[in-house]
């Protein structure tokens, strides 16, 4: 939100200067994220002068210049080369001085030097208003009044002040700020000064002849509306005052009447809405619903299907305006516009809301509107814009001012104790001063007692309804910087239920950062259209965006276009890891599930000059795999290749029932969804049965064996369906106590083995605690792994 430096000291007479009060504005809650010097216009006139043409005769060279001499109000006369086809003697002119850097409306600043032209000095320039920013008007030279003073500075003749302007980051909850005066009566708390409203006594009723029936038929969305008519208007351009006080907060202006309610909406922080009369059907405004569907062209000329829940401003015959939105084309101010329907209202902001996020439209009224307005303001602000429009643009207010106000919005009773500020601001601070910082807040003190106050908050207050508002509301002007940090920590030891999960998150994290994996952390909304279930979809009523119309069902599908964000930026070698939350909706319940996904894609190893890229594969993701059930002492589960819609190929590894984690290689309709185009290996973990299983887990310490292991190797020819895992079990099998591993150290295929038959090399690790094993207890223990080995496979010895 952007606020002018000048505009504020309408509201608020104080010597702070511009820096000053960007530290106050951010000590109180509103945070001043920068704070720049503006100009209306661009270079602020510097170096531009009135001037007097005293003399001007044709140039003896060139049939379109003319040769004047012109008084700027020092000692000697300027000579001046002028193409202008309007130049004549007399006149009072704009002149840019020679060392003047001009800004013209288009095209690159320029400096004026002096120079020759076609023969003749030429000491400045008599200047065009499109050639110093003030028009778009390059006809002939400014041409302006008889008693203007020679000498004097354009930019205090055009009214031309540098201002500042911040840009303020409002959060949600201070829509009671979200205007000039809003900003004005937080500074005036701060201070504890007064602050000045806009005059609106002069406001009166001229005629009645333009008289418009209002009738509101939903006045739960919108519980107050006030209007007022004003006829024989002319629409033009606004006077330099109005565009400069716009341009400072980049408001663009339009026209006279338009830039008006743009005025007062950032002023008051009301929005206003002006239809022209003479469109109004029947003479008659309705506030209504229409049915839905029902086709509706706004003023960016696209035509909308309006919803059943969307409030609309109507005619007798026909919509006008979406109600706090966006106008309607055919009732919006025009140049041929004369008569005028001026609207004020409250809306219901949920109202507004839900029509604004269905229609995609985000507008000024609507961001306020939206959060919550003043219900007290409509009728101030509609006699502040009245009266300024008759000021730009002439015209006569022609009815009573309309207010429908059928239930008048009450101010929120809230029941303070100094006791609860104190103890939770976590500092004691005088009832005195927090007495003080209430009144200055605009809050009323309705009873007192030695305990506490009894409050009616101003409805504009829209977030403070609580006690604990109140408090920040005192805390934020008492100042955050003046609560003194403590010099003593109290602590206490606390019991933490085994095992700890963040612990153990932040273990199996560190553990894969070390492993070069890069931890992720994707948006929980996306895209329905990636859900394989759509009947356990949970979906967002008000979505943002149809990109984020549903919460999550897999990590997988959001870490994927992570994964193609980086391959399109030619970071193609992905190793990604992400904790976090999929979402379900399971016989009308809502199921959140802990989940772990880890992504490979790319190279597993970069090119470099004495080895080329190595492609990563599933056995890379599945070493990471066994990696982190390892980590957590999570031995002794199953394993079942799967093929299915979540893999291409893969394994998951279970318990019972129970699936600990599957993972493999993502199917090509799940890579080309989100644009990916290389192979990708994932592994699916099931966060919250992993921290299950480890509570479950005995941790049993040992001494480090005394007597050395012994290896021995074995070839074995076995059918090709025949699986590592199987042999291993075999053999741990044979001899529980002393064949501790049991490892595999190559795997042979080829035509010099008999046809459907593999090698595998297969090395043993045998240990007892207690002796040193003999030959004679080594071979025995072999011979009966060999033997189950024959017996079970039929294992043949190489």
């Amino acid at each position: 939100m952007k606020i002018s430096y000048s505009w504020l000291k309408q509201f608020i007479q104080t010597d702070k200067t511009p820096q000053e009060l960007s530290l106050i504005l951010t000590d109180i809650g509103l945070e001043v994220e920068s704070l720049e010097k503006v100009q209306a216009v661009a270079g602020g006139l510097e170096g531009l002068v009135i001037g007097y043409v005293t003399d001007c005769v044709q140039h003896p060279n060139a049939d379109r210049l003319r040769v004047t001499k012109v008084d700027v109000g020092g000692t000697e006369l300027l000579q001046i080369v002028c193409g202008a086809p309007n130049v004549a003697t007399g006149q009072k002119v704009v002149v840019a001085t020679v060392g003047t850097i001009v800004y013209p409306v288009e095209g690159e600043p320029f400096k004026i030097n002096k120079s020759k032209i076609r023969g003749e000095v030429s000491e400045g320039m008599i200047c065009a208003e499109d050639e110093i920013g003030l028009g778009v008007s390059h006809a002939g030279i400014m041409v302006l009044p008889e008693d203007v003073e020679i000498g004097l500075l354009a930019k205090k003749y055009f009214n031309l002040e540098d201002d500042y302007m911040f840009e303020i980051g409002l959060t949600p909850n201070r829509a009671d700020a979200a205007s000039h005066l809003g900003v004005a009566r937080d500074i005036a708390a701060y201070l504890r000064a007064g602050y000045q409203m806009p005059d609106v006594s002069a406001f009166k009723t001229e005629n009645e002849n333009l008289t418009i029936d209002v009738a509101v038929e939903d006045q739960e969305a919108c519980p107050r509306y006030s209007s007022v008519t004003i006829s024989g208007v002319t629409v033009k351009p606004s006077p330099d005052w109005l565009k400069n006080k716009l341009a400072v907060i980049g408001i663009r202006p339009i026209n006279n009447i338009v830039d008006v309610t743009n005025y007062v909406l950032h002023e008051l922080g009301q929005p206003l809405h002006a239809f022209d009369a003479d469109q109004i059907a029947g003479k008659k405004v309705l506030v209504k619903k229409y049915p839905e569907n029902t086709p509706f062209v706004t003023l960016d000329e696209v035509e909308r299907k309006l919803g059943s829940e969307d409030l609309m401003i109507a005619d007798a015959e026909k919509p006008l305006c979406i109600a706090g939105v966006f106008g309607g084309k055919q009732s919006g101010v025009s140049e041929s516009t004369i008569n005028i329907f001026l609207e004020s209202a409250y809306f219901n902001a949920v109202s507004v809301r839900k029509t604004s996020k269905r229609h995609a439209l985000k507008t000024d009224a609507s961001f306020r509107f939206e959060r919550g307005t003043d219900p007290d303001m409509t009728v101030l602000a509609l006699k502040r814009a009245a009266l300024l429009i008759k000021e730009v643009a002439g015209g006569q207010i022609s009815s009573q001012v309309s207010d429908i106000y059928p239930v008048k919005v009450m101010p929120f009773h809230v029941e303070v104790t100094y006791a609860n500020i104190i103890k939770l601001i976590g500092q004691d601070i005088p009832k005195e001063e927090i007495r003080s910082i209430i009144k200055a807040l605009g809050i009323e003190v309705a009873q007192e007692s030695v305990e506490g106050l009894s409050l009616q908050v101003p409805p504009y207050k829209v977030d403070v309804t609580r006690e604990c508002d109140i408090t920040e509301e005192v805390l934020r002007i008492y100042g955050y910087n003046n609560i003194h940090i403590p010099t003593k920590v109290n602590a206490s030891l606390a019991y933490t239920q085994k095992p700890n999960k963040e612990n153990l998150q932040n273990l199996v994290a560190d553990m894969l950062t070390a492993n070069n994996y890069i931890e992720i952390w994707c948006n929980s909304l996306t895209k329905l259209a990636y859900s394989k279930n759509p009947d356990e979809a949970v979906q967002i009523l008000n979505p943002l965006s149809s990109d984020l119309n549903a919460m999550r069902q897999s990590l997988l599908q959001p870490a994927l276009e992570s994964v193609a964000y980086n391959q399109n930026r030619k970071n193609a070698d992905i190793k990604f890891y992400e904790f976090g939350k999929t979402y379900h909706l399971i016989d009308g319940e809502y199921v959140e599930r802990p989940r772990l996904l880890l992504i490979n894609s790319g190279a597993q190893q970069a090119e470099q000059w004495n080895q080329s890229a190595k492609p990563t594969n599933f056995y890379h993701i599945k070493a990471a795999v066994d990696a982190i059930l390892s980590r957590l002492g999570i031995a002794n589960f199953q394993f079942e290749e799967i093929a299915n819609q979540d893999f291409t190929y893969g394994l998951k590894y279970f318990r019972g029932e129970k699936v600990l984690v599957t993972f493999g290689s993502a199917t090509k309709n799940d890579r080309k969804q989100a644009g990916v185009d290389k192979e990708v290996f994932y592994a699916d973990f099931d966060w919250a049965l992993l921290i299950d299983t480890v509570r479950k887990n005995k941790i049993v310490n040992k001494e480090v064996p005394k007597f050395p292991a012994v290896r021995r190797d074995l070839s074995l020819l076995v059918d090709q369906n025949i699986t590592f895992d199987q042999l291993k079990g075999i053999a741990l099998k044979a001899e529980k106590k002393l064949v501790k591993a049991v490892q595999i150290f190559d795997v042979y295929q080829g035509d010099k083995l008999p046809e459907g038959k593999k090698s595998y090399a297969l090395n043993f690790t045998l240990q007892d605690e207690e002796q040193t094993l003999t030959d004679k207890q080594i071979d025995a223990i072999m011979q009966k792994i060999i033997t189950n080995l024959a017996q079970a496979v039929q294992a043949e010895i190489r």
